[in-house]
C-alpha cells in the first residue's frame, strides 16, 4: 500500500465514479473530518474549516450531498458510503 492519506488512482476511480471529478487533495483530507463529525455531534466546528474547505463544502451542498453545517449537519446515505469507500482505500491498511 502506498503512504496513507495519498490521492491514489483507485482514490480516484471510485471519486470519479461517485462525483464525476477527481478529488483534490483537501477534499481528501476534508472526508475524514466530515466522518468524525457525522458520527459524533454532527456539527462542523467552523474553528477547524478554512476558506477552501469551505468553498469545497458549498460545492457538495449545492450537489446535495450534505446540508447544514455549525448548527447541525446531514448527508446522504450515498454521500456517507462514498466517504466510508474512499476512507477505506486511503487510511485503511489491509497488507
Amino acid at each position: 500500500m502506498e503512504d496513507r492519506g495519498v490521492l491514489t488512482s483507485k482514490i480516484q476511480e471510485i471519486a470519479k465514479n461517485f462525483l464525476g471529478v477527481n478529488l483534490t487533495r483537501t477534499e481528501l483530507r476534508l472526508i475524514p473530518y466530515l466522518q468524525y463529525v457525522m458520527v459524533n455531534d454532527q456539527k462542523l466546528d467552523i474553528r477547524k474549516i478554512n476558506s477552501e474547505e469551505r468553498i469545497i463544502l458549498a460545492k457538495w451542498k449545492a450537489r446535495g450531498l450534505l446540508e447544514g453545517g455549525a448548527s447541525g449537519l446531514a448527508i446522504t446515505k450515498e454521500f456517507w458510503n462514498f466517504m466510508c469507500e474512499i476512507l477505506f482505500e486511503a487510511y485503511v491498511d489491509i497488507n
